[in-house]
Protein backbone atom coordinates (compact mmCIF):
# COMPACT_ATOMS: atom_id res chain seq x y z
CA UNK A 1 0.00 0.00 0.00
CA UNK A 2 1.32 3.33 -0.83
CA UNK A 3 1.73 6.20 1.24
CA UNK A 4 -1.14 8.32 -0.41
CA UNK A 5 -3.74 5.35 -0.36
CA UNK A 6 -2.84 5.30 3.38
CA UNK A 7 -3.32 8.83 3.73
CA UNK A 8 -6.31 8.81 2.01
CA UNK A 9 -7.62 5.84 4.13
CA UNK A 10 -6.95 7.70 7.12
CA UNK A 11 -8.71 10.70 6.15
CA UNK A 12 -12.07 8.52 5.32
CA UNK A 13 -11.94 6.72 8.93
CA UNK A 14 -11.17 10.01 10.19
CA UNK A 15 -14.42 11.55 8.40
CA UNK A 16 -16.73 8.37 8.99
CA UNK A 17 -15.84 8.65 12.71
CA UNK A 18 -16.96 12.46 12.87
CA UNK A 19 -19.87 11.93 11.18
CA UNK A 20 -20.70 9.22 13.16
CA UNK A 21 -20.20 10.68 16.64
CA UNK A 22 -22.70 14.19 15.25
CA UNK A 23 -25.45 11.68 14.55
CA UNK A 24 -25.21 9.13 17.53
CA UNK A 25 -26.71 11.67 19.93
CA UNK A 26 -29.33 13.70 18.35
CA UNK A 27 -32.02 12.73 20.88
CA UNK A 28 -31.56 14.35 23.96
CA UNK A 29 -34.12 12.74 27.23
CA UNK A 30 -33.87 12.61 30.84
CA UNK A 31 -36.18 9.78 32.69
CA UNK A 32 -37.61 10.21 36.27
CA UNK A 33 -38.94 7.97 38.54
CA UNK A 34 -41.24 8.92 40.89
CA UNK A 35 -42.80 6.53 43.67
CA UNK A 36 -44.03 6.43 47.27
CA UNK A 37 -42.30 3.23 48.94
CA UNK A 38 -45.23 1.45 50.56
CA UNK A 39 -43.06 0.45 53.45
CA UNK A 40 -42.03 3.88 54.61
CA UNK A 41 -44.14 6.06 52.56
CA UNK A 42 -41.52 8.66 51.62
CA UNK A 43 -41.45 9.79 47.91
CA UNK A 44 -38.92 8.29 46.20
CA UNK A 45 -37.23 9.81 43.22
CA UNK A 46 -34.43 8.37 40.82
CA UNK A 47 -33.16 10.69 37.99
CA UNK A 48 -31.24 9.22 34.87
CA UNK A 49 -29.31 11.33 32.36
CA UNK A 50 -26.85 11.04 29.70
CA UNK A 51 -23.72 11.80 31.67
CA UNK A 52 -21.86 14.23 29.03
CA UNK A 53 -25.60 15.91 28.76
CA UNK A 54 -25.72 17.40 32.23
CA UNK A 55 -21.64 17.97 32.67
CA UNK A 56 -22.16 20.32 29.26
CA UNK A 57 -25.02 21.62 30.96
CA UNK A 58 -23.35 22.31 34.27
CA UNK A 59 -20.26 23.32 32.29
CA UNK A 60 -21.54 25.65 30.54
CA UNK A 61 -23.76 27.57 33.03
CA UNK A 62 -20.74 27.71 35.56
CA UNK A 63 -18.63 28.27 32.57
CA UNK A 64 -15.90 25.99 34.06
CA UNK A 65 -14.76 22.26 32.76
CA UNK A 66 -16.84 20.28 34.05
CA UNK A 67 -16.95 16.52 34.40
CA UNK A 68 -16.50 13.60 36.78
CA UNK A 69 -13.43 13.95 37.70
CA UNK A 70 -14.35 17.26 39.14
CA UNK A 71 -13.31 17.94 42.72
CA UNK A 72 -17.37 19.14 43.29
CA UNK A 73 -18.55 17.12 41.01
CA UNK A 74 -21.68 16.04 42.91
CA UNK A 75 -22.08 19.35 44.74
CA UNK A 76 -22.70 20.71 41.12
CA UNK A 77 -25.08 18.18 40.01
CA UNK A 78 -27.16 18.33 42.93
CA UNK A 79 -27.43 22.26 42.96
CA UNK A 80 -28.36 22.12 39.53
CA UNK A 81 -31.04 19.38 39.80
CA UNK A 82 -32.42 21.32 43.04
CA UNK A 83 -33.17 24.40 41.03
CA UNK A 84 -34.16 22.33 37.84
CA UNK A 85 -36.79 19.90 39.78
CA UNK A 86 -39.27 20.25 42.46
CA UNK A 87 -42.50 18.81 43.57
CA UNK A 88 -44.98 21.62 44.74
CA UNK A 89 -47.72 20.31 47.09
CA UNK A 90 -50.62 22.48 46.35
CA UNK A 91 -53.49 21.25 48.50
CA UNK A 92 -55.97 23.86 50.11
CA UNK A 93 -54.97 25.70 47.76
CA UNK A 94 -51.39 26.69 49.11
CA UNK A 95 -48.26 26.04 46.78
CA UNK A 96 -45.95 23.99 48.72
CA UNK A 97 -42.60 22.79 47.50
CA UNK A 98 -41.76 19.37 48.97
CA UNK A 99 -38.38 19.28 50.29
CA UNK A 100 -36.21 16.83 48.37
CA UNK A 101 -34.22 15.37 50.10
CA UNK A 102 -30.44 14.11 48.65
CA UNK A 103 -29.99 10.74 48.86
CA UNK A 104 -26.67 10.70 46.21
CA UNK A 105 -25.43 9.83 43.09
CA UNK A 106 -23.70 7.10 40.98
CA UNK A 107 -22.30 7.15 37.49
CA UNK A 108 -22.65 4.29 35.17
CA UNK A 109 -22.57 3.30 31.25
CA UNK A 110 -22.21 6.72 30.23
CA UNK A 111 -25.09 7.46 32.55
CA UNK A 112 -25.89 9.41 35.73
CA UNK A 113 -28.34 8.11 38.16
CA UNK A 114 -29.57 10.70 40.94
CA UNK A 115 -31.39 9.73 44.22
CA UNK A 116 -33.68 12.09 46.22
CA UNK A 117 -36.45 11.20 48.61
CA UNK A 118 -39.10 13.34 50.69
CA UNK A 119 -40.98 12.32 53.78
CA UNK A 120 -44.37 12.89 52.55
CA UNK A 121 -47.52 11.54 54.01
CA UNK A 122 -50.40 12.45 50.72
CA UNK A 123 -50.54 10.63 47.42
CA UNK A 124 -48.97 11.69 44.68
CA UNK A 125 -52.00 12.65 43.11
CA UNK A 126 -52.46 16.55 42.98
CA UNK A 127 -49.05 17.11 43.16
CA UNK A 128 -47.57 19.36 40.89
CA UNK A 129 -44.08 18.89 39.25
CA UNK A 130 -41.43 21.71 37.79
CA UNK A 131 -39.44 19.71 35.18
CA UNK A 132 -36.62 21.47 33.24
CA UNK A 133 -33.27 20.03 33.57
CA UNK A 134 -31.58 20.16 30.75
CA UNK A 135 -34.06 22.26 28.47
CA UNK A 136 -32.03 25.61 28.57
CA UNK A 137 -29.34 23.76 27.04
CA UNK A 138 -30.93 21.63 24.72
CA UNK A 139 -33.70 22.67 23.65
CA UNK A 140 -34.91 19.20 21.95
CA UNK A 141 -34.84 17.72 25.77
CA UNK A 142 -37.82 15.87 26.39
CA UNK A 143 -37.67 14.77 29.62
CA UNK A 144 -40.68 11.69 31.04
CA UNK A 145 -41.78 11.29 34.77
CA UNK A 146 -42.97 8.24 35.29
CA UNK A 147 -45.09 8.09 38.64
CA UNK A 148 -46.94 5.53 40.91
CA UNK A 149 -47.74 4.88 44.01
CA UNK A 150 -50.84 2.66 46.21
CA UNK A 151 -53.73 4.92 43.96
CA UNK A 152 -51.97 5.49 40.77
CA UNK A 153 -50.27 5.19 38.08
CA UNK A 154 -48.93 7.32 34.77
CA UNK A 155 -45.82 9.91 33.26
CA UNK A 156 -45.93 13.21 32.69
CA UNK A 157 -43.81 14.56 29.35
CA UNK A 158 -41.56 17.68 30.05
CA UNK A 159 -40.32 19.77 27.07
CA UNK A 160 -39.44 23.61 26.40
CA UNK A 161 -42.90 24.30 26.36
CA UNK A 162 -44.01 22.51 28.78
CA UNK A 163 -42.09 22.69 32.20
CA UNK A 164 -45.32 21.85 34.77
CA UNK A 165 -47.81 19.80 34.96
CA UNK A 166 -49.68 18.63 37.61
CA UNK A 167 -50.68 14.43 38.64
CA UNK A 168 -53.95 13.66 38.20
CA UNK A 169 -55.97 10.62 39.60
CA UNK A 170 -57.31 9.74 36.19
CA UNK A 171 -59.55 6.79 37.51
Amino acid sequence: MTKTSLFKSFIFCLLCGVALSSAAHRYFFGLTDLSVNPRTHNIEVIHQFTAHDIDNAIAEQQQIRFSAEHPEYEKFIQNYVEAHFQLIDVQDNKKQPIKLNWIGLEVAKGNVYIYQEANFENFLSGLVVKNDLLIDTYPKQVNTVNYKDETIIGSLTFSKSVKMAIIKNNN
